[in-house]
């Protein structure tokens, strides 16, 4: 059903994928940067394969459970779902999950570019570390549709908590790595980053995808990706259970 819903309305999924396309934007400004001399170790060829790859991750990771959540409490049609017998949150990750093979449709031709314009040089060679990005897109999907959810859920207590999820918006775009990579910050604000969960939705993935660590630390970094997976599905379940009860159907 959630697939059908994609495809029925393929048009939106279309404008949604335009409206995240700000790492093209900072492709241009960061080539723009790095013309006279590499940032770090970041060369043209690699700010190229850093934010296709940062276009890619950031379609396969997407989830929009806030606002869905935040309509069906206003509305009232949560009161459907929880008459069915599918879990109203197994419900929403699923069909999120559905989505993802359309948006991988329209948004995997821009690895492809990235492949073709700056070779293989940038990826990964280590097996290991294509087995740890595997498990860092699931975290860093998890991560984005944990935190949707859980802001969601807040929605059963206040009016709304759509400007709750702007403010994780506003972070995110900071911190995750998807304007600006992690590695250039200064590194008081690096090591913060690496203990908040922005990075993990989407500059853990890139980082590994453009072979920017070894196999040690991908792993140290993996673990702490997963930690936040956990702690953030631990606050959607205390969120839910304790909203759900307040929940009264209203509107129209």
């Amino acid at each position: 059903m959630g697939f059908a819903e994609a495809v029925a309305y393929r048009a939106e999924l279309f404008v949604w994928i335009l409206v995240t396309t700000m790492p093209l934007i900072m492709l241009a400004l960061w080539l723009a940067v790095a013309r006279d001399a590499p940032i770090g170790r970041l060369g043209a060829p690699e700010l190229i394969a850093y934010f296709l790859a940062a276009f890619v991750v950031r379609q396969l990771t997407a989830s929009w459970a806030a606002w869905q959540i935040n309509t069906e409490v206003r509305d009232g049609t949560l009161a459907m779902r929880l008459l069915r017998p599918v879990h109203p949150l197994v419900a929403y990750a699923t069909e999120q999950f559905a989505a993802l093979p359309l948006r991988g449709a329209l948004s995997i031709p821009m690895a492809l570019i990235a492949i073709f314009v700056v070779g293989t040089a940038p990826w990964p060679r280590d097996p290991l570390i294509w087995v740890a990005w595997a498990l860092s897109m699931l975290g860093g999907w998890l991560i984005t549709l944990f935190a949707n959810m859980a802001i969601g859920c807040l929605s059963l207590f206040l009016d709304s908590s759509i400007k709750l999820m702007d403010m994780w918006l506003t972070l995110f775009l900071v911190f995750s790595g998807y304007l600006i990579p992690v590695e250039m910050f200064p590194p008081a604000v690096r090591a913060a980053s690496d203990w908040l969960p922005f990075r993990y939705q989407i500059g853990l993935p890139v980082e590994l995808l453009t072979n920017a660590h070894p196999r040690g630390t991908a792993f140290e970094l993996l673990g702490r990706q997963w930690l936040m997976v956990a702690i953030l599905g631990s606050a959607v379940a205390i969120a839910w259970r304790r909203g759900v009860g307040r929940f009264a159907a209203y509107g129209g």
